[in-house]
């Protein structure tokens, strides 16, 4: 969901939008709350890419606010996840993306820019996982029939 209409849908379920949610939109910031509720995420998620140097957000005060930066960082770290890579292959991902740019012959996936051997690797892994998966469910398939 796109800032502007979060912050609608808060205005409009509480009744009035509050100064700091107005000082955010004007500044381009993000609340933390923003974040969790736009990515369908929780706030200890964020508090833990957050504490493992994924995200960075300033303070003010107590609230973090995230930039358009960690907010499309937030957006590789959940595509990365949803691919199957760890914080740790994520993170070199980001700092790699930082230093050089894009990655010569590197295909883009959802905005992470993956080496052909990244591809294939990851590939290698999910189809093992998969297996294993079918076989676990075969394998409970196989019992629940019997009883």
């Amino acid at each position: 969901m796109p800032r502007q209409s979060a912050m609608a849908v808060s205005a409009t379920t509480t009744g009035r939008s509050t100064a700091s949610e107005k000082d955010n939109a004007e500044a381009g910031g993000f609340t933390i709350s923003d974040l969790a509720r736009d990515f369908d995420v929780t706030l200890r998620t964020l508090r833990f890419y957050e504490s493992r140097g994924l995200l960075s957000p300033t303070r003010s005060g107590m609230t973090r606010i995230y930039s358009g930066r960690d907010r499309s960082r937030l957006a590789l770290i959940l595509k990365g996840k949803q691919l199957g890579f760890t914080l740790v292959e994520i993170r070199q991902m980001l700092a790699n993306e930082e230093k050089k740019g894009a990655v010569e012959g590197a295909a883009t996936v959802g905005g992470l820019h993956l080496s052909a051997e990244q591809i294939s690797e990851q590939l290698e892994l999910l189809r093992s996982q998969r297996a294993e998966i079918d076989a676990a469910i075969a394998e409970l398939e196989a019992t629940q029939a019997k009883g």
